[in-house]
């Protein structure tokens, strides 16, 4: 009887420390992508950087208005969004003639400007889709 009482005590030991390793294990989180870490969308100046995953500037909150972008994003050559559920626009210039423009950039994608244009502003909005 003693040896049954000490393996159910071990049991419920073992089972404890089991439950309270699950409930402290980190949660699983979304997808980071280039350097981008998940839930941010991120701006690299170069190819380089791009290549490299090295971000130059990072934004994450959402927002009514566009966001000016200050001297580490605007211009930049790439932007990522690694957010799983909520689209980036992105406000540019053509700079042949200084027409503004847009552009949706949906969840878990990665966009190119090319020296034609020059990316401005950003609003991240909570729509999944563009």
């Amino acid at each position: 009887m003693k040896t049954t009482k000490r393996i159910a005590i071990t049991g419920a030991a073992v089972a404890s420390l089991g439950a309270a390793a699950l409930a402290t294990a980190p949660t699983a989180s979304a997808d980071s992508y280039n350097g981008c870490t998940y839930p941010r969308v991120c701006f690299y100046q170069t190819d380089g950087q791009w290549s490299s995953g090295s971000t130059t500037a990072a934004y994450q909150d959402v927002t009514t208005a566009y966001q000016n972008l200050g001297p580490n994003s605007r211009g930049a050559d790439w932007v990522n969004n690694t957010r799983n559920d909520d689209r980036a626009y992105l406000r540019y210039t053509v700079n042949s003639s200084g027409a503004t423009q847009y552009l949706c950039l949906p969840p878990n994608h990665h966009v190119n400007f090319s020296s034609a244009f020059t990316v401005t502003g950003i609003r991240i909005d909570t729509a999944s889709s563009c």
